[in-house]
């Protein structure tokens, strides 16, 4: 999260964006097990986190990351610290504001905790939805995931008396959509388009419909310069987590993989630019470029109906040219 202010964009990325491990604890029910955490103690990890990320931002270390964070965000800030290495460019200071902590209840390990804050203000102001976890006891606690969601999604999540939220098993039945199989659905949306199977429970929107769309856009509009591209996604081997909300539906966060694929048979035509900095080196590239993208997304699903999908974080982790 410390390194994405000013992330520039690959060429498919810029047309997403121009539109607009299990380890997922127990489910429970509220009052039966214990907060993962104490809010004091939530307050304490979030602080720790914020001036470790200023701390390696300052001087762009990405091996002072691993202290904070966890992956999929460890890969894809750590991808970030090299692109602002190239560009010369550090973060700004990490601030969050109107932080408010949803902390499930659960036994056993890992444990995990949700905060909503937000970075900027008035019309600057960009809203986070923090996840942390901690794999055993006594180990960190450590920034899994961060997507930037539309509007205060996490202010939907149900809080029991004693302000504590209640997890959602991945794979819990009476939903639109268990959390453990969104990914595949919305990988199978992008990747196939709105005919493919089972994608109607998704809400169209810049994160899903649209998405697709523009892809097909930005394959057509690089086919005329001489470029072909594919792209597929698929769900990311990371944890699925997911918190009780007040209408009895669920808030899921979750990675997608996508793969890109760009070919031209004429040398020079293809280079490392916008998002893909600092994952190779400029002339890396002759004929063809192989991308490896991440992208967190935070969705509500409701008991029945379609699944929105309202934030999201996108980041370029490797590359490779030949």
């Amino acid at each position: 999260m410390p390194a994405r202010a000013v992330t520039a964009l690959s060429l498919a990325s810029c047309l997403l964006t121009a539109l607009a491990a299990a380890g997922c604890g127990n489910s429970s029910s509220a009052g039966a097990d214990p907060p993962a955490l104490t809010k004091a103690q939530a307050q304490q990890a979030l602080a720790s986190f914020t001036e470790g990320a200023n701390r390696a931002g300052r001087r762009l270390d990405r091996v002072a990351l691993r202290g904070i964070e966890v992956d999929p965000q460890l890969s894809m800030d750590t991808a970030s610290f090299r692109l602002r290495r190239v560009v010369r460019q550090r973060p700004p200071v990490l601030r969050l504001g109107q932080v408010a902590y949803y902390i499930p209840r659960m036994h056993g390990y890992p444990r995990w905790f949700a905060a909503d804050a937000a970075t900027g203000s008035g019309k600057q102001t960009v809203r986070h939805a923090l996840l942390f976890t901690q794999a055993k006891a006594g180990a960190p606690w450590l920034l899994a995931a961060d997507p930037y969601p539309m509007e205060a999604a996490l202010s939907r999540v149900a809080l029991d008396p004693d302000g504590f939220a209640t997890p959602v098993d991945p794979g819990s039945k009476g939903l639109a959509v268990t959390p453990a199989a969104l990914p595949g659905v919305h990988a199978r949306l992008l990747t196939e388009g709105p005919g493919a199977s089972g994608v109607s429970v998704l809400a169209d929107g810049p994160r899903t419909h649209q998405t697709f769309e523009a892809l097909r856009d930005g394959e057509q509009a690089l086919a005329k310069r001489g470029i072909t591209l594919s792209s597929r996604f698929s769900a990311a081997p990371y944890g699925v987590y997911a918190l009780r909300t007040r209408d009895r539906g669920a808030l899921v966060w979750y990675v997608l993989k996508q793969n890109e694929a760009y070919s031209a048979p004429n040398r020079g035509t293809l280079a490392v630019s916008g998002d893909l900095v600092g994952l190779a080196p400029a002339r890396a590239t002759r004929n063809r470029m192989d991308t490896t993208v991440l992208v967190q997304y935070l969705a509500t699903v409701p008991p029945k109906g379609r699944v929105t999908v309202g934030g999201m974080y996108r980041k370029a982790v490797a590359l490779r040219g030949s």
